[in-house]
């Protein structure tokens, strides 16, 4: 078959391969120049930036595929140290205990005696089904009080995805810790209880893994294993109508001008804002108009050089969490340089700081110089960091990564509803099946399994 493949990012690239290694004619078409989607790394006078991700935790399918592209020699797991989290308390860094260890929990000063009393109490909640959704800070609230939502939970959920707790969805956003509740009622005695399983089987704990020439190279390992005629880049899709002999027509528009196909099958996995615009079907209407609802905060990636003798913290981990309630202008700040090596030169340590989000999405908007000023303010307080950045790399991604938010299952069923109503067309990557790389990864294939 001859399928068309929307979208350049993890998933549609993922698909595509797949596609092409079950014998099928693809073409992957893309509206940007480059290929990747958030996925973006720079090598600049010997310094590595990842202005998107920077890791992946490595999964069965992930590591399958590392394989399949032969990029098993460039893999590279994270540091020993980067184990080690912090979380920001009244302007000092504190190591936050793993959710696997109850001593820890208990002993933290991050909570007071009443939140670790809550902590021990949730161990004994019973299974519950809920009759509809709730907010992550609704559970969390619930399970362990206001104080562990505002110095653990709200900053967590910034880490992951930018988020806001109080809308975003535990169904749609956290599919697991509803699971969890659903089933055991404690989600601390649900994390115990993977944790022993995990450890009875043998499985060390999931790794968390880049390539020396940073997470780019997964992209272009898939780009140039489907080869240069098989990709089109700047055309940006316009329309997916029915073609003669039942099949589709895509028509596209770009620097390069107008442009159409005809193919079996039509595989989207673009951003909803992108699926909002498409015209679909006979009646060219655009029928996925409501995903121009779904919320993406824009996000600000600062990624800073400095001398090793200007930072005063050891550095000792993946990065810190800050919580809102501290008053800073970055989420938090990821110790690039401690968690893989060839991120800076000798001599040197990298930081990567992330600002806006959806608490903070003004912030993220700053011009270039005002932000690096306040990210260089908020780290001289926090890491010790003296003078001035020998090296500073700014990327804005201004629709960064979509909101899983409360009432999502209507944008779910609009893409499952058009689907029925247009066979052959299939829908994929973060609007739909999640937003992480080991979730698109899974989208990807999963999708090229449906075409097949």
């Amino acid at each position: 078959m001859k399928v068309a493949v929307l979208g350049g990012g993890v998933t549609g690239l993922t698909a595509a391969w797949k596609l092409h290694c079950a014998g099928h004619e693809v073409r992957l078409i893309e509206s940007s120049q480059r290929l990747g989607g958030s996925v973006r790394t720079e090598a600049v006078d010997g310094w590595l930036v990842e202005a998107g991700p920077n890791a992946l935790q490595e999964t069965p399918e992930t590591g399958s595929l590392f394989a399949e592209l032969g990029l098993g020699p460039e893999r590279i797991t994270a540091e020993a140290d980067a184990k080690n989290r912090y979380i920001v308390r009244k302007g000092a860094l504190v190591a936050v205990p793993m959710p696997s260890e109850m001593a820890g929990l208990i002993s933290t000063p991050l909570l007071s005696f009443g939140s670790k009393l809550k902590v021990t109490a949730e161990l004994a909640r019973s299974p519950r089904i809920r009759a509809g959704d709730v907010s992550v800070a609704e559970l969390v609230r619930e399970h362990f009080g206001a104080e562990i939502l505002e110095r653990f939970v709200q900053p967590l959920i910034g880490g992951i995805c930018a988020g806001d707790a109080e809308r975003l969805s535990v169904q749609h956003a956290f599919p697991q810790v509803w699971n969890a509740e659903k089933a055991t009622g404690s989600l601390v005695r649900a994390g115990l209880e993977a944790s022993k399983k995990r450890k009875e089987l043998g499985l060390p704990p999931p790794s968390l893994v880049s390539f020396r020439r940073g997470l780019q190279a997964l992209p272009e390992a898939l780009a140039a294993r489907l080869g240069p005629k098989a990709i089109l880049l700047g055309a940006e899709v316009e329309s997916i109508g029915p073609g003669s002999g039942g099949r589709w027509s895509v028509a596209w528009g770009g620097p390069g001008g107008a442009g159409s196909g005809s193919f079996d099958r039509v595989v989207a996995a673009v951003p909803a804002w992108g699926l909002a615009r498409l015209k679909i079907g006979k009646a060219g209407k655009r029928v996925l108009s409501g995903l121009a609802d779904v919320q993406h905060p824009p996000v600000a990636s600062v990624f800073l050089g400095f001398r090793r003798d200007q930072i005063g913290h050891p550095l000792d981990g993946f990065g810190a969490l800050v919580p809102a309630s501290e008053k800073r202008s970055i989420m938090g700040v990821i110790f690039s340089s401690s968690v893989f090596p060839g991120r800076a030169p000798e001599g040197h340590v990298a930081l990567t700081a992330i600002a806006g989000g959806a608490l903070q999405a003004d912030i993220a908007l700053l011009p270039r110089k005002e932000l690096i000023e306040l990210v260089q303010r908020d780290l001289r307080d926090l890491l010790g960091a003296k003078g001035r950045p020998v090296f500073a790399h700014h990327t804005l991604w201004k629709r960064a990564i979509p909101q899983y938010n409360l009432g999502y299952e209507a944008h779910l069923e609009a893409l499952s509803a058009c689907e029925r109503d247009h066979p052959g067309l299939l829908f994929g990557g973060n609007a739909r099946n999640g937003i992480s790389l080991p979730d698109c990864i899974l989208s990807g294939a999963a999708l090229a399994k449906r075409v097949s």
